[in-house]
């Protein structure tokens, strides 16, 4: 068990969750706002529904938790037409720019034990076991018949 893949990405899911959550409260955000926020960031005058089917959301969860983010004005919605759109108020630029740096952050932290070219290696190797057509167990299972 200690040796797969599965209980190192278990351990690395929870170790980022604790980092992003410790850095996300000090703004009143939770770890669930991080995706949202950082999709607005990148798609300003997104709609409700871009966001909720590009980070793959249920309708209801997407919903209620842009409600709460606009409610803590860290989002602005304006209905154009026959949509919402989706853009950051001054607080959430903010959030966003905090949201977005947690992944380096704590990638450095995280990597400190490797150089440049191992960790280069990692994400190679990471990128090429992530492709999802050549590892997936139904793939597999129909190329042997």
């Amino acid at each position: 068990m200690f040796q797969t893949l599965s209980y190192y990405t278990t351990m690395l899911h929870r170790d980022f969750t604790t980092y992003v959550t410790q850095q996300l409260q000090a703004l009143g955000l939770s770890f669930g706002s991080l995706f949202p926020v950082i999709y607005v960031g990148k798609h300003p005058e997104c709609t409700q529904a871009e966001l909720t089917a590009a980070l793959g959301l249920d309708w209801g969860y997407s919903q209620r938790c842009i409600t709460k983010l606009v409610e803590a004005g860290f989002l602005l919605r304006e209905k154009k037409g026959k949509s919402y759109h989706l853009n950051l108020s001054q607080k959430g630029q903010q959030a966003f720019e905090v949201s977005h740096q947690v992944f380096f952050d704590w990638d450095e932290q995280f990597l400190t034990a490797l150089n440049q070219q191992e960790r280069e290696q990692l994400f190679s190797l990471l990128a090429k076991a992530t492709k999802k057509e050549a590892n997936s167990i139904c793939m597999r299972q129909s190329k042997a018949l």
